[in-house]
Formats: structure tokens, sequence, C-alpha cells
């Protein structure tokens, strides 16, 4: 175990009774679960507010957490997807993935080559937003925030294996379906 997991591990320990302790964690954790929920919501005001959610129901429960293995971020993020998942269920709306943000806008070697990568950019994203939205989640949690599988499981409830492949899976429909659109 290195010296940030021992670090953390204790601060952890100290959140439990002490609120300055836990606004550490808040400023570690805040931006990576703001970022998740709003790719998953769609809208910054709607991510705001259910990120405050998150990190009260966090600062609520913090005394019940337990350090079974996986890293705390997963427990916070596995608050943030079933409070998502409770908004969408509230809001009983369809709304769509804004992967655009995470794509850069290059314009390669000139307006023909810009308007085919825009193009693609936009099948893709519409072939994204056809996808169920724990496959959606999957692509969020891997190429947005960069988690190994092992971490992506944790956060959704699956073994490493379930997530390799859901991914397989994820990205040969993903193929299939830009296959069609070229």
């Amino acid at each position: 175990m290195d010296t940030t997991e021992l670090d953390e591990s204790a601060l952890i320990e100290q959140a439990k009774t002490d609120r300055e302790a836990f606004g550490r964690l808040y400023e570690r954790y805040v931006d990576r679960i703001h970022n998740y929920v709003y790719y998953r919501t769609g809208n910054s005001r709607d991510a705001e507010d259910l990120t405050a959610r998150i990190f009260y129901r966090a600062i609520r429960h913090i005394g019940n957490y337990e350090d079974r293995g996986a890293p705390f971020a997963a427990w916070l993020y596995r608050i943030a997807r079933n409070m998502v998942a409770n908004w969408y269920r509230d809001n009983k709306s369809d709304r769509l993935l804004p992967l655009e943000s995470a794509y850069g806008r290059g314009l390669g070697d000139g307006p023909e080559a810009a308007v085919e990568l825009m193009e693609d950019r936009e099948a893709l994203l519409a072939a994204i937003r056809q996808l169920p939205p724990e496959r959606q989640e999957l692509l969020i949690l891997k190429f947005v925030e960069r988690m190994p599988n092992a971490e992506i499981g944790q956060i959704m409830g699956r073994t490493e294996g379930a997530i390799k492949l859901l991914y397989y899976r994820t990205l040969r429909s993903l193929r299939q379906e830009m296959a069609g659109w070229r």
C-alpha cells in the first residue's frame, strides 16, 4: 500500500467525525463527480444540483463507509450513479448525453477533412445516444473518466470480466452502426 492510499484511508477515518477532513475529500473528488454527472444529465444546472446532493448524502453516510478494498471514489460514484438513476426516474425524461464536449475540435487537413470529421463525430454521437444508459455510462467511465475496468465494475456493481464483455459488445455494436453509416 502506498502513502497516498494510507493518507486517504486516514483522511476518510478522520472525515467520519471531522467536517473539515470531509471538505478535503470533497475538494479531491468534486470535479470528477461533477463531470460524471454532467455527462449523464447533459445539463450543467442539474449536474451542479445533483453533485451537491451527492456530497450531502456522502457526508451524512460517511460514518457507514467501510473500506472493502475498493477505492473511496468507487463509493462516491455509486452514490452518484444511484442519484442520477433516481433523477431520471423522477424526471421521466429521455435526455441526451452531451459527449460533444469530450471531443476536441480538430480541423484536419483542410475544409473537406473538417467536414468529414464533423460528420463522423455526429454519426458516432448519434450511435452512442442509441445505446442503453448502462452502455453510455460505461463509455463515460472508460473514455471520459479514464477508469480501469476493475474500478468501473465496482461502480456499476459488476465483475471486471462482465465489464470487459459489456465493453466488447458496446464497441462491436458501435462498429456495426458506424459501418452501416459509411
